[in-house]
């Protein structure tokens, strides 16, 4: 029965295919306990953290590729796309690459020789395979004046670090696209902060082909209206989007409970109102989104649970812990009418 029910709804991929690829975030596990629903209604994968640094660089002669290869293998059976994610970030990132043999900080030259010979390797082997990456990912400061987060990039090669990842990204695959990619990216301060960084890559003719907006959203925030102004004022640049990490958490940020075994019936009436309202929003600006990728599949499976509060399970997707559809699937169907 259950099967049958799952097998009768559309496919999310097909709903959308005159508008955008619609993606999935997937580890070793999730490729296992979720292939029937990830095979049926995704058509793009992406690592959640088996191409990041630490994953397949530990040390500095030493590449562990066998996860992020069986992803591949995986995509390439069930003809999907892939997106990559992520060659530089400041967390995710082994020790060894911001230190010199005797363990103090290492300099300019040998961080960023580091950082090309990683994103050639990681980036050349899947060269072709591999339609977009999330070259650099959270750079951004979230408060302050500053447009740039403290980071060991940051503090031993300078601010060119991003331009230096896009140059050493596209040398490696010409043909992929890059982005970068960030959270909170509607929250106005924040979203003219990235809009900032990226026009001054574009100025300087870095290769540089969109803007990831994460897309961690929850019930109440950020509003319709922020959305909207952000994907404007992005799109403006003349680069692509790509929501790459959609989830609606259940719970509003100040909301700490943990005393729920499952989602109340208005948590998920507003989590469907909610789905609905950002795929309309994307479905008209689709001329700019050429995908959407959620952060997990179904809800068995989110990095919700425990975080950001221990102890607690979030909901956050379009198909329940057994992946039947729930109310915000049936959302966005008619959202794409």
């Amino acid at each position: 029965m259950t099967e049958h029910r799952t097998n009768e709804v559309p496919k999310l991929h097909e709903v959308f295919a005159n508008q955008f690829r619609i993606g999935a975030a997937v580890n070793p596990r999730t490729l296992v306990t979720q292939k029937d629903l990830l095979t049926r209604h995704f058509n793009s994968l992406t690592a959640e953290n088996e191409m990041k640094f630490v994953s397949v660089h530990p040390e500095e002669d030493r590449y562990t590729f066998e996860d992020a290869d069986r992803l591949m293998a995986f995509a390439k059976e069930n003809g999907m796309a892939v997106r990559g994610h992520t060659l530089v970030w400041h967390n995710q990132t082994p020790n060894w690459v911001f230190e010199n043999r005797s363990g103090g900080a290492a300099d300019r030259e040998t961080l960023l020789a580091r950082m090309k010979s990683h994103i050639g390797e990681v980036a050349g082997r899947y060269k072709g395979s591999i339609y977009a990456w999330d070259v650099v990912n959270e750079a951004v400061s979230d408060s302050g004046e500053e447009i740039l987060r403290p980071s060991k990039w940051l503090d031993i090669a300078g601010e060119d670090f991003i331009a230096k990842a896009f140059e050493y990204a596209h040398e490696a695959d010409p043909d992929a696209l890059l982005f970068y990619n960030d959270y909170n990216e509607s929250v106005p301060a924040k979203r003219d902060k990235i809009y900032s960084l990226v026009k001054s890559l574009k100025e300087r003719d870095v290769p540089i082909h969109g803007i990831g907006l994460q897309a961690h959203w929850g019930l109440e925030h950020p509003t319709l209206d922020h959305i909207r102004e952000a994907i404007e004022r992005y799109a403006s640049l003349g680069v692509k989007l790509h929501m790459t990490e959609l989830d609606v958490s259940v719970f509003a940020h100040e909301d700490r409970r943990t005393d729920l075994a499952a989602p109340t019936t208005e948590m998920l009436e507003r989590q469907a109102e909610r789905y609905g309202a950002f795929f309309k929003l994307f479905k008209e600006y689709s001329e700019h989104i050429t995908s959407v990728t959620f952060w997990g599949a179904a809800d068995d499976y989110t990095w919700l649970n425990d975080f950001p509060v221990r102890g607690r399970r979030n909901w956050p997707f379009l198909f329940d812990a057994q992946h039947q559809p729930k109310a915000s699937f049936q959302s966005v169907l008619e959202a794409a009418r």
